[in-house]
């Protein structure tokens, strides 16, 4: 499903199902050089079972046309925008890492349209090692190896997002290698790390929040370490809102290492919209 938000071409995965306007929105926000596929399992599951799905390619990422974000903020823009373009005025939003601090300024900007919200392998202040930024902009090959080494707790766990005894680690870096070659003009690898070292506004977004909200953490995650998460548990908590933390045993890669168990967690927050 391609959207006009903001005069570009937003691609949105719907699961396979049109989007029905009396039905619950869910709309799934990507990580730093990832894409919609990343949430294929909780995604589909959900459209086939009463909600629409947005799972979208950021602004140029993949599908998406665009330029891509230079900061958290300008992405949370795109989201708010999205809602505006399809005329939702409530959708439950899920992100993932750098799509979490998205999310996350998406609830704060827009209070009332967002009912619950769901932060995936976050953290806050979500610092980047200049070594890593450094090898994204200048080697990015290393530095997506990098990552893939520090986002995965065992290289083939069963069940695992595409079966039993699927590489995870060769899959991501098809997957990165695919969302880095989509844009010639931007290096997206570098500048969606650079937004997520640059953003500022964690915990004042957490204590503006006005819906629930549901923190699904990887105990053996090196990219956000759980604890990192804890100063947005400490706003949220502030702000009067209900909250979850659902700690699941594997790294950063939560979709694809533990989809059942993070596909649980989404459905246990989405009843609260009920």
């Amino acid at each position: 499903m391609q959207i006009d938000v903001h005069g570009a071409a937003l691609y949105a995965y719907t699961g396979g199902k049109p989007f029905a306007p009396d039905q619950p929105t869910v709309v799934f926000i990507h990580g730093v050089l990832n894409d919609h596929s990343v949430w294929i399992l909780q995604s589909r599951y959900l459209a086939h079972h009463g909600y629409n799905v947005l799972a979208i390619d950021l602004p140029g990422h993949g599908r998406s046309g665009g330029d891509a974000p230079a900061s958290v903020e300008d992405a949370a823009h795109t989201i708010v925008g999205l809602l505006d373009a399809l005329g939702l005025e409530r959708a439950a939003l899920v992100g993932h890492s750098f799509g979490s601090l998205i999310a996350l300024q998406a609830a704060a900007d827009a209070p009332t349209r967002v009912w619950p919200l769901v932060l995936v392998g976050t953290g806050y202040p979500m610092r980047v090692s200049p070594a890593l930024l450094q090898a994204s902009l200048q080697a990015p090959e290393h530095a997506i190896a990098m990552v893939n080494t520090f986002s995965h707790s065992t290289l083939a766990p069963p069940p695992s997002v595409l079966g039993p005894g699927t590489w995870l680690y060769g899959a991501s870096r098809a997957l990165m290698r695919r969302v880095l070659a989509s844009n010639a003009a931007v290096n997206v690898f570098h500048r969606g790390f650079e937004a997520c070292d640059r953003y500022a506004g964690g915990e004042a977004a957490a204590r503006a929040l006005r819906c629930p909200v549901q923190f699904i953490l990887g105990t053996r995650d090196q990219m956000t370490p759980p604890k990192t998460a804890q100063p947005l548990i400490d706003g949220a908590r502030a702000a009067g809102v209900p909250v979850d933390v659902v700690h699941l045993p594997v790294g950063h890669a939560l979709m694809a290492e533990a989809p059942d168990g993070v596909l649980q967690a989404l459905r246990s927050a989405l009843a609260v919209n009920a």
